[in-house]
């Protein structure tokens, strides 16, 4: 038995037919080293801002190029930091991006909600008038929004760089495109159940929106954080400026000799709240952009 059995896996040996090692094509080797030289490309900006932080004076004070300082030294971090309000400027940034991400995602989800589910008259005309105003320039509408502004008493605050920007029409275009594809049956079961509107939404459509809060967030965080004409058009105490702001005003002020290296490294630093934000939320990120549809 044991003799037949050990023939009859040698047959099987036999006529098997050997593993065929694949072997990467040679598209996929060109496709990874043009995309490994683009992600160099992508990132050296940074590394060059990192680099510039740690030279005393900044890369421009050398007059030569290197990709790494003889003599790295914190010098430049130790010296704004001593001389300008940088921390109140990362906490004002802070504030206005924070608060109005919340509530311009807020926003946006209601928005979007209500023209994606509900039908009344003149919704496809409000629609078109939402899509109208994504390409008015921001040059158009900055006089009167400032005069607005103005008006309420609200210049050199906070409130003056939250509040315009809370109607986000990019914000309401996609958070309508994603709430299309929730299912009606699910807010008709809660209705059937005796929810209310506001309960079919925070209960049945909100947890569903995961990758819909990811995308926004992203955005709007992004939006926020390096916005400079807004603030720099509102905003006007010293103490009061946002880090993109604050950084313009910097390059001519005649307490640093050379003040790039105070620009690149407080440029470093507003780098890393980008970072853990999108990092914290990029599975919902791409998640929300393929249920968009958008492209």
């Amino acid at each position: 038995m044991a003799l037949t059995e050990t023939r009859g896996r040698s047959a099987l040996s036999r006529t098997a037919p050997p593993r065929t090692r694949i072997r990467p094509r040679p598209g996929r080797w060109l496709l990874v080293a043009v995309l490994s030289a683009l992600a160099v490309v992508m990132v050296f900006p940074l590394y060059w801002m990192v680099v510039s932080a740690l030279t005393p004076g900044g890369q421009s004070q050398s007059g030569s190029f290197y990709l790494f300082p003889a003599d790295p030294s914190f010098d430049n971090y130790a010296q704004v930091f001593s001389t300008q309000p940088v921390w109140r400027w990362l906490g004002n940034s802070a504030l206005i991006t924070s608060l109005g991400t919340a509530l311009s995602v807020v926003v946006s989800l209601m928005a979007g909600y209500a023209l994606a589910k509900f039908r009344f008259r003149g919704r496809g005309l409000l629609y078109a008038a939402f899509l109208v105003t994504i390409m008015i320039p921001i040059q158009v509408t900055i006089v009167p929004s400032f005069l607005v502004v103005a008006k309420m008493g609200l210049v050199d605050s906070p409130w003056a760089v939250i509040l315009p920007t809370v109607f986000d029409v990019v914000g309401i275009f996609i958070a309508r495109q994603f709430m299309l594809g929730v299912p009606d049956a699910l807010m008709e079961a809660a209705r059937l159940d005796g929810a209310g509107e506001f309960q079919t939404f925070f209960r049945v459509v909100l947890p569903s929106c995961g990758p819909l809060v990811g995308v926004l967030v992203i955005l709007g965080f992004m939006t926020r954080w390096n916005d400079f004409l807004w603030p720099l058009v509102v905003l006007q105490g010293n103490e009061n400026l946002t880090v993109p702001v604050a950084l313009s005003t910097l390059t001519n002020n005649p307490a640093f000799s050379s003040p790039w290296g105070a620009v690149m490294a407080i440029a470093t630093v507003t780098v890393l709240p980008l970072l853990v934000v999108f990092l914290a939320f990029q599975r919902q990120f791409v998640q929300g952009i393929a249920s968009t549809g958008i492209k």
